[in-house]
């Protein structure tokens, strides 16, 4: 615990020496920039294994990958400064420093902390945000940035690739960010992704105008924004279950931008670089792909709800369809008709449950054709139906008369004819709230004395 004390409290004051050193002497010299800003990006390795027990495998290795190939990249753009140790040492150097995202993209969103992983639709969404953001950033950023490169192919790539690779890891770890609440880990984690990209950037900007100078502070910017990320591993991740969805402004947003780019590429050839149509096209077609999901899941929901409210067997609404129905009833004028079907049980057990469900959507059919079109049938269990009927009590009460009459003649199935009867409650609506259970009482009194038809 002491040795993990010292190491974080001296990563802070290296950095500070580092700085402090190159203001005071307001000049490069190898120990400040060659050994101790590199020294400080090797403790930061040591410092995320001493940490390997709070993470799995895949987490630490990448996360020291990630540190590792930008300590390499930074090593040899140290070096080069002092001493000519290669043509290429630019290359090689740059190199190194673009595998830093590879690894940070997969390493950084899991030590966020996430306890589940993130579903697809929060990936799509993300990389949405992300490509949109970097069209935008293509565009206006690195668009004045080119022409002062004098057509160096490596210089032009880099200075392409870098920003982009910032957008699109700000977008992998936001997903973090926007769909889970986090603590201190989490804010940690973040400042040093933001302050690590807008180093690149304010880089990116002095080198065009040719203000850059190796070893001033901007230098600490990325010394400073790495030691953040490696500082948020020594605090636990505040995991709180409830989640927030992405805003679909940002989403919107993002096509928008997007589809406005490509408009004016269309309408104005050569404005805007070509090589802007890649992430913008890419873009609209995960947009595309987004709103094919949603519209399929939208069709499931809707299919789902039809199903939870449909009786497997007859076809018929169920239940929870007419107690639903009923809320919307109470105020028209009307009947709840109760139904329940007579000598059913016995048939069934004699005959078996095959024939016995046969009967059932026999039944149902009859039903279904004696109805006015604007009546609700449902089937609500076993061998009990119920009806919604609007209009007057005489013609609901014919209604129910004629349902009743529709099994006055036997069933012809499979060579077997089988007569069945029903007993109906009939109940006027009046608006109360226990409309279902007076007609229940008055269907089993018509049940008992055995008149087809009660009204309660």
């Amino acid at each position: 615990m002491r040795e993990q004390k010292l190491l974080r409290l001296s990563l802070p004051i290296l950095i500070l020496l580092h700085l402090f050193l190159g203001q005071i002497f307001n000049d490069v010299f190898i120990f400040n920039e060659v050994f101790l800003y590199n020294g400080v990006v090797l403790l930061l390795i040591v410092e995320i294994y001493k940490n390997a027990n709070g993470f799995n495998t895949v987490t630490t290795i990448c996360i020291s990958l990630a540190f590792g190939m930008w300590g390499i990249g930074s090593l040899i753009s140290s070096i080069s400064t002092f001493y000519a140790i290669s043509a290429h040492a630019f290359l090689i150097a740059n190199t190194f420093y673009l595998l830093f995202y590879p690894f940070a993209f997969i390493g950084l969103p899991r030590m966020a902390g996430l306890v589940k992983k993130l579903s697809f639709l929060e990936i799509v969404d993300t990389s949405i945000i992300g490509l949109g953001l970097s069209s935008l950033a293509t565009a206006f950023l690195i668009k004045p940035v080119l022409p002062h490169f004098n057509e160096d192919l490596v210089s032009t790539f880099f200075a392409i690739c870098f920003p982009i690779a910032d957008l699109i890891l700000l977008a992998v770890t936001s997903a973090a960010f926007l769909t889970h609440i986090r603590g201190v880990r989490s804010a940690l984690l973040a400042a040093g992704i933001l302050i690590f990209g807008f180093s690149d950037f304010i880089f990116l900007w002095q080198s065009v105008n040719g203000s850059y100078r190796f070893g001033t502070i901007l230098d600490n910017g990325w010394l400073i924004a790495l030691a953040l990320i490696a500082e948020s591993l020594w605090h636990k991740s505040e995991v709180i279950d409830s989640q927030k969805n992405i805003n679909p402004i940002l989403l919107t947003l993002s096509v928008f931008l997007s589809a406005t780019l490509l408009a004016v590429i269309a309408l104005n050839p050569g404005y805007f670089p070509t090589f802007i149509l890649i992430p913008t096209i890419a873009t609209l077609m995960l947009a595309f792909f987004r709103m094919s999901i949603a519209l399929r899941e939208a069709r499931n929901i809707g299919e789902e709800r039809i199903l939870a409210r449909t009786d497997d067997l007859t076809g018929l609404p169920n239940r929870r369809k007419l107690i639903s129905e009923l809320a919307l009833f109470a105020d028209k004028d009307g009947a709840l008709l109760l139904l329940d079907l007579d000598g059913f049980k016995p048939i069934n057990d004699s005959y078996g449950h095959e024939i016995g469900d046969l009967i059932l959507q026999q039944v149902a059919g009859r039903f279904s054709r004696s109805l006015p079109s604007d009546a609700l049938l449902a089937r609500l269990g076993g061998d009990e139906f119920g009806v919604i009927l609007s209009g007057s009590y005489e013609h609901t009460m014919e209604v129910a008369l004629a349902l009743h009459a529709t099994l006055s003649y036997p069933f012809l199935i499979r060579g077997q004819s089988i007569s069945i009867g029903v007993s109906i409650g009939h109940i006027t609506n009046d608006g109360s709230q226990d409309l279902l259970r007076k007609a229940d009482l008055a269907m089993y009194q018509a049940k008992r004395e055995k008149i087809g038809v009660f009204a309660g």
